[in-house]
């Protein structure tokens, strides 16, 4: 048996569908920046949700994915080119995550914070399109 400090057990539920068609979707992994995540929650844990728009660097998947950021001063705005496909848990650093860069998102399955950062459409993040079905 392996006995080393800091190697934790942590039970997870069933991983968080948020497809509306699984089959029609691109993604690739990517790093998520710690930083997405401002507070942690009542348990401690920071967790970026699915759903989430992130800024990925496809010409370098080595960076970290950030959040989109909005026109200020002489910054111009940095729109999201993707979205988490899956809960990250970033509470102890970055930490690896799937970028989904095209297909369809069920906004239903969303929560509700998040549904707040998204509009239904076609193609409203990158290649990504928000339905309500």
């Amino acid at each position: 048996m392996l006995n080393r400090s800091g190697i934790t057990s942590t039970n997870y539920g069933n991983v968080k569908q948020i497809l509306a068609n699984v089959d029609l979707q691109a993604s690739v992994g990517c790093i998520v920046d710690d930083a997405i995540v401002a507070t942690a929650d009542a348990n401690g844990k920071k967790i970026a949700k699915a759903g989430t728009p992130i800024v990925v660097n496809f010409a370098n998947l080595q960076a970290p994915a950030v959040a989109p950021t909005e026109a200020s001063g002489n910054n111009p705005a940095v729109p999201a080119n993707a979205v988490l496909l899956h809960d990250v848990d970033v509470t102890k650093g970055d930490a690896n995550g799937t970028a989904l860069y095209f297909g369809v998102v069920n906004i239903n399955r969303l929560d509700t914070d998040v549904q707040a950062k998204v509009t239904a459409g076609v193609n409203t993040i990158g290649a990504v399109t928000f339905i309500k079905a």
